[in-house]
């Protein structure tokens, strides 16, 4: 099979959207943190919470879409901590992202210890199983990749909509907005810069969790601490890539993981049995670094991003 094969079948973009799920998720939570101006660091260890409170909680008995909306809820809490911590408190969004990351990793390598403490290889569950859209999944190449994926693929697409809708289209998404890029101007309006920027940090944390959530009920059926593997990392490359917009942001991740699918593909080629697989390993991330590059130069950051706000102050 050569390249052009590759790139031209139904499997390999049915795998490339598998792939770009999880990073859609966190990366719109990302995305929704920066608009109102705070940058989560805590979103890897926020995405392996959250892959582990839904699939514990799925484990324990309840269903697939419960065990999301626990895995949400654990990640909205890691949230209200750095919300607090950044936003009234003015601490260093740096030094609290780090901070989240490795109290979300440590605190669930605990709960997981204490859960299952005999266990010494994780437990499966029934994940969610892939959905058949009628005729639209029969339409050739398009149909396979975008229209035979599990639900949560489908929501994280819905989740894209969503979000630009109401980032461009509703007053809460202006004054979010507004928050990220002119917050003096928000509270002249008297509304409050605080209660939006913790908002949209904990609103954006769940959806971090909702990634991790993807993970181990839609991707896999179990529970391993190196399944993120830096997801999150490049999930705040992406946001940059994306110019902070919810749909470029989209196309970043289905790059991303396109060059990750086809270094897969491309290890089983001849061409795989003469070079080092550590090579196609690096690839994906090589060349959205080289893109990153490219497309930052453009991006306009918001005006306030990481910039504490105390009223009165200017």
């Amino acid at each position: 099979m050569d390249m052009l094969d590759i790139l031209l079948s139904a499997s390999f973009w049915a795998a490339a959207i598998r792939i770009a799920s999880p990073l859609i998720f966190a990366t719109l939570g990302e995305l929704i943190c920066e608009r109102a101006g705070v940058l989560n660091l805590g979103i890897e260890g926020i995405m392996v919470a959250g892959a582990f409170a839904g699939w514990m909680a799925v484990y324990s008995g309840t269903g697939l879409w419960t065990g999301v909306m626990v895995a949400m809820i654990v990640g909205m809490a890691f949230g209200l901590i750095h919300s607090v911590l950044t936003v009234p408190f003015g601490l260093s969004q740096h030094v609290v992202g780090l901070g989240v990351t490795l109290l979300a990793t440590s605190s669930t390598y605990y709960a997981y210890r204490l859960a299952l403490p005999e266990v010494t290889s994780p437990p499966k569950i029934t994940a969610f199983q892939p959905f058949e859209i009628p005729v639209l999944s029969d339409i050739p190449l398009i149909g396979p990749a975008l229209f035979a994926q599990t639900p949560m693929t489908y929501l994280a697409f819905v989740l894209v909509a969503v979000v630009s809708l109401v980032l461009y289209r509703t007053p809460l998404g202006l004054a979010l907005r507004a928050a990220g890029e002119n917050p003096a101007a928000v509270a002249a309006q008297g509304l409050s810069v605080t209660g939006i920027r913790m908002g949209a940090v904990i609103v954006g944390s769940g959806f971090m969790a909702m990634g991790g959530a993807f993970l181990t009920m839609s991707a896999f059926d179990s529970f391993f601490f190196e399944m993120v593997n830096g997801r999150g990392w490049i999930c705040i490359a992406l946001v940059v890539f994306g110019a902070w917009k919810p749909g470029k942001a989209l196309l970043g991740a289905v790059l991303f993981a396109a060059f990750d699918a086809l270094q897969i593909r491309v290890q089983q080629t001849p061409l795989g049995a003469d070079i080092p697989y550590q090579i196609f390993l690096m690839t994906p991330y090589v060349l959205s670094i080289l893109a990153l590059i490219v497309m930052s130069r453009r991006a306009e950051v918001p005006g306030a991003l990481m910039v504490p706000f105390n009223k009165g102050e200017r």
